[in-house]
Protein backbone atom coordinates (compact mmCIF):
# COMPACT_ATOMS: atom_id res chain seq x y z
CA UNK A 1 0.00 0.00 0.00
CA UNK A 2 1.28 3.18 -1.00
CA UNK A 3 1.36 6.65 1.41
CA UNK A 4 1.59 9.77 -0.03
CA UNK A 5 1.58 11.75 3.45
CA UNK A 6 0.52 12.01 6.85
CA UNK A 7 -3.20 13.01 6.51
CA UNK A 8 -5.85 10.28 7.52
CA UNK A 9 -6.67 10.47 3.43
CA UNK A 10 -2.93 10.04 2.64
CA UNK A 11 -2.95 6.32 1.92
CA UNK A 12 -4.38 3.55 -0.21
CA UNK A 13 -6.51 2.15 1.81
CA UNK A 14 -7.96 5.16 3.40
CA UNK A 15 -8.83 6.00 -0.80
CA UNK A 16 -10.30 2.42 -0.57
CA UNK A 17 -12.71 3.42 1.99
CA UNK A 18 -13.84 6.58 1.15
CA UNK A 19 -14.44 4.53 -2.47
CA UNK A 20 -16.57 2.42 -0.99
CA UNK A 21 -18.83 4.96 1.18
CA UNK A 22 -18.79 7.50 -1.36
CA UNK A 23 -20.30 4.35 -3.57
CA UNK A 24 -22.38 3.46 -1.03
CA UNK A 25 -24.21 6.95 -0.97
CA UNK A 26 -24.33 6.73 -4.34
CA UNK A 27 -25.96 3.50 -4.91
CA UNK A 28 -28.69 4.34 -1.91
CA UNK A 29 -29.38 7.88 -4.56
CA UNK A 30 -29.40 5.53 -7.61
CA UNK A 31 -31.71 2.75 -6.05
CA UNK A 32 -34.21 5.12 -4.78
CA UNK A 33 -34.36 6.76 -8.18
CA UNK A 34 -34.85 3.98 -9.80
CA UNK A 35 -37.68 2.82 -6.97
CA UNK A 36 -41.21 4.13 -6.95
CA UNK A 37 -41.57 7.96 -7.23
CA UNK A 38 -43.66 7.54 -4.52
CA UNK A 39 -40.68 6.90 -2.30
CA UNK A 40 -38.67 10.10 -3.05
CA UNK A 41 -41.46 12.60 -2.35
CA UNK A 42 -40.89 15.22 0.12
CA UNK A 43 -42.48 13.99 3.13
CA UNK A 44 -40.75 10.68 2.63
CA UNK A 45 -37.48 9.28 3.98
CA UNK A 46 -35.35 9.31 0.16
CA UNK A 47 -37.13 12.41 -0.40
CA UNK A 48 -35.33 13.98 2.24
CA UNK A 49 -31.81 11.51 2.50
CA UNK A 50 -31.49 11.75 -1.67
CA UNK A 51 -30.52 15.58 -1.58
CA UNK A 52 -28.67 14.79 1.98
CA UNK A 53 -26.62 11.91 0.12
CA UNK A 54 -25.68 14.57 -2.77
CA UNK A 55 -24.67 17.31 -0.76
CA UNK A 56 -22.45 14.58 1.32
CA UNK A 57 -21.16 13.85 -2.23
CA UNK A 58 -20.48 17.32 -2.65
CA UNK A 59 -19.01 18.06 0.62
CA UNK A 60 -16.63 14.76 0.05
CA UNK A 61 -15.63 16.09 -3.42
CA UNK A 62 -14.44 19.44 -2.47
CA UNK A 63 -11.80 17.91 0.07
CA UNK A 64 -9.96 16.61 -2.91
CA UNK A 65 -9.22 13.07 -1.48
CA UNK A 66 -8.15 10.44 -3.52
CA UNK A 67 -11.29 7.83 -3.64
CA UNK A 68 -14.23 10.28 -3.74
CA UNK A 69 -16.51 8.69 -6.56
CA UNK A 70 -19.10 10.66 -8.24
CA UNK A 71 -21.77 9.91 -10.53
CA UNK A 72 -21.44 10.96 -14.36
CA UNK A 73 -22.58 14.24 -14.85
CA UNK A 74 -25.51 12.81 -16.98
CA UNK A 75 -26.47 10.67 -14.32
CA UNK A 76 -27.04 13.56 -11.80
CA UNK A 77 -28.82 15.67 -14.48
CA UNK A 78 -31.07 12.77 -15.09
CA UNK A 79 -31.58 12.33 -11.36
CA UNK A 80 -31.88 16.43 -10.70
CA UNK A 81 -34.80 16.23 -13.28
CA UNK A 82 -37.17 12.80 -11.85
CA UNK A 83 -36.65 14.44 -8.58
CA UNK A 84 -37.56 17.26 -8.67
CA UNK A 85 -40.65 16.78 -11.21
CA UNK A 86 -41.18 14.46 -8.49
CA UNK A 87 -41.27 17.58 -5.74
CA UNK A 88 -42.72 19.88 -7.78
CA UNK A 89 -46.13 17.89 -8.71
CA UNK A 90 -46.39 17.19 -4.54
CA UNK A 91 -44.76 19.69 -2.24
CA UNK A 92 -47.99 22.15 -2.44
CA UNK A 93 -50.07 18.86 -1.16
CA UNK A 94 -47.79 19.33 2.44
CA UNK A 95 -49.53 23.06 2.58
CA UNK A 96 -45.52 24.92 2.08
CA UNK A 97 -45.64 28.60 2.51
CA UNK A 98 -44.48 30.05 -0.63
CA UNK A 99 -41.64 31.53 0.46
CA UNK A 100 -40.37 28.26 1.98
CA UNK A 101 -41.79 26.28 -1.15
CA UNK A 102 -39.19 28.27 -3.15
CA UNK A 103 -36.36 28.61 -0.98
CA UNK A 104 -36.30 24.76 -0.26
CA UNK A 105 -36.86 24.70 -4.15
CA UNK A 106 -33.32 26.50 -4.61
CA UNK A 107 -31.81 24.62 -2.25
CA UNK A 108 -32.62 21.34 -3.84
CA UNK A 109 -31.68 22.89 -7.48
CA UNK A 110 -28.20 24.15 -6.35
CA UNK A 111 -27.52 20.72 -4.51
CA UNK A 112 -28.12 18.96 -7.77
CA UNK A 113 -25.83 21.71 -9.82
CA UNK A 114 -22.90 21.80 -7.23
CA UNK A 115 -22.29 18.17 -7.52
CA UNK A 116 -23.09 18.45 -11.76
CA UNK A 117 -20.14 21.14 -11.46
CA UNK A 118 -17.76 19.18 -9.15
CA UNK A 119 -18.11 16.00 -11.68
CA UNK A 120 -17.06 18.57 -14.42
CA UNK A 121 -14.06 19.89 -12.60
CA UNK A 122 -13.15 16.50 -11.82
CA UNK A 123 -13.36 14.84 -15.22
CA UNK A 124 -11.61 18.33 -16.82
CA UNK A 125 -8.32 17.00 -14.58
Amino acid sequence: MGTWGPGNFDDDAAADHLSRLTDQLVTEVAEAMSGDPVGIEPDEYWGVAVPANLELLAVLARTDYVGVLLPEVATIEAWKNDYLAVWDSTVDGLGPSPEFRAARRAVLVRTFDDLTELRRLADAG
